[in-house]
């Protein structure tokens, strides 16, 4: 039988209170496990065990605040969420969307707005981002024979147009284009979601995962700085960048699942093999 492993969500008896988590005590005893613990709720009869809140203690309570704050803050956040999203004034049909990155960058707005030419540097700029982000990915598989950061590559720009055409955001009446900013030659493109963002994300990623960390580093860097940009010239709405990250994180985590489903098929013997530098071209 397979059992799960993973923090526990109560309170685990240690030294401080005389008993070590291995489940000796500290005078040689056996401390009870939560099995056993729970076996006891039923009082021996086999029957149904105590509902699990029933046998919470204020000690569990003060444990789950203080080991896993992450998830309490989140609840938290669920709550005051629940409470804006049920009194929020919505936003009238012909009026423009509301964007929190719009108002935070308005005065970059601007300043681009007043100077074309700052914003067409910047936009050349963020291009050559592009086309490093493309590179490396690229290389990973060309060069190196490792193809997922290419796979997650192709899930996620293939995702991004199915969302992109079936819901089709209308563009900022601000938004400030440039020739040069990819894609190149001022051409349609689909807001939902971030090509850009997902991609360099894709890129960290696997830098870190080759232990390439000052390189991933400066993508991030350069990630969160094309994102103020496309905010400042309303190239993206604010959803959009948060989705790319995402997306960035959820595909490359798909290809690593696709990896490991063809690596298993491979061990059984059918001759495929994502290791292989030449296994995406067999």
């Amino acid at each position: 039988m397979s059992t799960e492993t993973g923090v526990p969500l109560r309170r685990r008896s240690n030294s401080l209170n005389g008993h070590h988590t291995n489940g000796i005590a500290s005078d040689g005893t056996t401390v009870p496990s939560m099995e056993s613990i729970v076996k006891r709720t039923d009082g021996g009869g086999g029957g149904r065990s105590k509902a699990s809140f029933m046998t919470w203690t204020a000690r569990d309570a003060i444990y789950v605040a203080r080991v896993h704050w992450i998830p309490c803050v989140f609840a938290v956040g669920v709550l005051f969420f629940m409470g804006v999203e049920y009194t929020l004034q919505m936003i009238p049909a012909r009026s423009e969307p509301f964007d929190i990155g719009f108002v935070a960058t308005r005065s970059l707005n601007r300043v681009l707005a007043d100077s074309p030419d700052l914003n067409t540097v910047l936009a050349a700029l963020n291009t050559v981002f592009v086309g490093m982000q493309t590179t490396y990915i690229v290389w990973t598989w060309l060069m190196e024979g490792r193809p997922r950061a290419t796979i997650s590559a192709c899930f996620m720009f293939t995702c991004r147009g199915i969302l992109g055409y079936s819901t089709q955001l209308p563009l900022p009446q601000e938004f400030l284009g440039s020739g040069v900013d990819f894609p190149v030659g001022n051409v349609s493109f689909f807001l939902f979601y971030s090509g850009h963002v997902a991609g360099s994300m894709i890129a960290s990623l696997d830098m870190r995962r080759m232990q390439r960390l000052r390189l991933a580093m400066l993508f991030d860097i350069l990630n969160v700085l094309q994102s103020i940009r496309l905010l400042g010239t309303r190239g993206h709405y604010t959803i959009d960048l948060a989705v790319g990250v995402g997306a960035g994180i959820l595909f490359d985590s798909l290809a690593g699942k696709y990896e490991e489903m063809m690596n298993k098929r491979h061990n059984l013997g059918n001759g495929f093999s994502l290791i292989s530098k030449d296994s995406l071209v067999n």
